[in-house]
């Protein structure tokens, strides 16, 4: 039987939640547990005539993960006119379907393969250590500030190579504000149906990195010397069989710098500020670091491995990925038409009862007995979109996080508030996250701070919350 013959005879209506669209960019993870706890696995959110279908049931996020040809992807709500500079920035990756996503992903996949990947490392170690001789003992330095500039200099490293390190660094400067605007006003526009005083800004921003980047591109072809950045591989490709124009050049090499260095540097800060505050794994953790035949934190075995999974289950840098009905679709039991918005969560479904026992404890001891499907733990997203770039992520934050841990001790700063919410689907400090820098002397300590992310981790050493589970 048809899918379309099947909602003729089964046509049941999607239950919406009292929660407003208008609601959910102030506080995502609040809306989407305010869905689930009214509705259950699959709800609506409207408002003024605006819909977003939630899914919670991982078999329902699989489906949609795996089924490309229907669920298309469209990340950015506001491409621009078709000649515009914001139309060809956000022509990547993330917002191209079907067979151009199918032929662009294998070309730019290649400077992400494994065997590519060890050439990073040399950069990954200087600019770590430039980093920690700057840090002295006794200082105070934020989490946030530190962990965002280290990989907004090894991202543009990575992605457009150290010749040119000036223009690397204003390429990634303008292209996070780029990319938080893009978040501020397409959600405006989304929910209130007009576009924002930002607009304008967003479009001369746009253009802006637009010609940087250009000036970056020419720059590389005079010089007539290729690297093993990313961009100069891409670079190789670009007019192999028309492979990749200057256009489609831009928009990947933007859209990657955008969902690269963000999201890597979420996770190291969410890691080091929850392993400062669980001392007793911090020390278990420290004594593996130093031993003198340490595992890789590949490893399986390691600590360090159950670590970093546990974090990016408990605090994921990705909190929520988005889809679009290409054609009507049934999802569950109920029918989508075409267009339909289709919202899931990492945040929500790393937190399922059902599948991690007391979701909210930070414990990588539970990674010693569950194996959770793609779909039931996916950071990295999962399906033929999975994110590219995760093989080479898991490796810096490999190198990156022991190096920190083995040269100081960190300690949350006593008493200050610490909140979380979720930035342009990315779940990002709001405030500071400010630690005091401290020989290596295994004095370990957590510290009693407030602040909403209270709400979302309740770590061993911190004491437990009233169960309300709300961002700020």
């Amino acid at each position: 039987m048809s899918a379309e013959s099947t909602h003729i005879n089964s046509p049941r209506e999607i239950p919406v939640s009292s929660a407003k669209l208008s609601d959910f960019p102030h506080n995502p993870i609040a809306c989407l547990q305010q869905v689930h706890e009214e509705c259950g696995e699959i709800a609506a959110i409207e408002e003024d005539g605006s819909k977003i279908v939630c899914v919670f049931e991982p078999k329902l996020i699989q489906q949609v993960l795996t089924d490309s040809q229907r669920f298309h992807s469209h990340f950015f709500a506001l491409r621009g006119a078709k000649k515009s500079a914001q139309r060809r920035l956000t022509n990547g990756l993330l917002t191209m379907n079907g067979g151009d996503h199918r032929q662009h992903r294998r070309m730019v996949k290649k400077p992400f393969a494994l065997p590519s990947i060890p050439a990073y490392d040399e950069i990954t170690e200087r600019l770590v250590s430039e980093m920690l001789d700057d840090w002295k003992v006794g200082e105070v330095r934020d989490l946030d500030a530190e962990m965002t500039t280290l990989m907004r200099r090894l991202t543009s490293a990575v992605l457009f190579g150290m010749d040119y390190p000036d223009l690397s660094e204003e390429i990634g400067h303008a292209t996070d504000r780029w990319v938080r605007l893009n978040h501020d006003t397409g959600m405006a526009a989304y929910v209130s149906g007009s576009f924002s005083d930002q607009y304008e800004e967003l479009l001369q921003l746009a253009s802006d990195l637009e010609e940087r980047i250009r000036d970056l591109l020419q720059k590389r072809r005079h010089s007539g010397e290729l690297g093993q950045d990313v961009l100069s591989i891409l670079m190789q490709a670009h007019g192999r069989d028309g492979a990749i124009d200057d256009s489609q050049l831009i928009g990947h090499i933007t859209l990657l710098f955008g969902a690269a260095h963000l999201t890597t540097a979420h996770t190291l800060i969410w890691t080091l500020f929850q392993l400062a505050q669980s001392p007793f794994i911090m020390s278990e953790l420290y004594d593996e670091l130093t031993e003198e035949t340490e595992c890789s934190w590949d490893d399986k075995s390691s600590l360090g491995y159950r670590v970093l999974r546990e974090s990016m289950r408990s605090l994921p840098a990705s909190a929520y990925l988005q889809r679009f009905c290409s054609e009507p679709v049934d999802l569950g039991p109920y029918h989508l038409p075409t267009g339909t918005g289709v919202l899931f969560s990492q945040f929500m479904t790393h937190h399922r009862s059902e599948i991690y026992d007391s979701p909210f404890e930070f414990r990588p001891e539970r990674w010693n007995d569950i194996s959770p499907t793609p779909y039931e733990y996916f950071p990295f997203g999962a399906g033929p979109r999975m994110c590219i770039g995760a093989p080479m992520a898991m490796r810096s934050m490999g190198s990156i996080l022991p190096k920190i841990l083995r040269t100081f001790r960190l300690s949350v700063v006593p008493n200050v508030d610490i909140n979380a919410n979720v930035i342009s689907t990315m779940l990002a400090p709001t405030t500071p996250v400010p630690v005091e820098i401290h020989a290596p002397d295994k004095q370990f300590s957590a510290s009693s701070i407030s602040g909403s992310i209270l709400d979302l981790v309740h770590l061993p050493e911190m004491p437990a919350t009233d169960g309300l589970r709300r961002a700020a």
